[in-house]
């Protein structure tokens, strides 16, 4: 698996600005949802985060925006890991509407002890799913 669809959804009349295409925050809004998905992939789900204290936080978004998206157009967006550290791992989005480029996202999290409000290192099991997924990133 080079990719991982992480989300899939359409866009909204209300998700456009007065030039008529999608409003760049919704496109953030939609690369933060892809994210969540990346991140429950690898196994820091909602459960996990409320056992453990423990979150993730992002530290740099990166958008290249290649098309306009309008309202009704159908997007996809597939991830792919490009680096996992102790405490820090990096992915890339990309969101496309009928097999075509819309926007790239490259975004870099740290994983983060919620009480302390510091990054620290991933749980073991954690750490191996993600180096895992970055294997069969880097191998397809």
């Amino acid at each position: 698996m080079s990719e991982l669809l992480t989300y899939r959804g359409v866009v909204y009349p209300w998700q456009c600005d007065h030039m008529g295409h999608m409003n760049v925050m919704r496109y953030m809004s939609k690369f933060d949802e892809a994210a969540w998905n990346v991140f429950a992939e690898i196994g820091v789900t909602q459960a996990y985060i409320k056992a453990s204290s423990r979150g993730m936080a992002a530290v740099q978004i990166n958008i290249s925006y290649k098309r306009e998206l309008m309202a009704g157009e159908t997007i996809d967006i597939g991830s792919r890991l490009l680096e996992v550290r102790d405490k820090l791992i990096r992915f890339s989005h990309e969101m496309r509407t009928d097999g075509e480029t819309a926007a790239i996202a490259e975004l870099t999290a740290v994983h983060l002890d919620r009480a302390a409000r510091k990054s620290c290192a991933f749980e073991p099991a954690i750490r191996a799913k993600a180096d895992a997924m970055l294997a069969q990133s880097t191998t397809a």
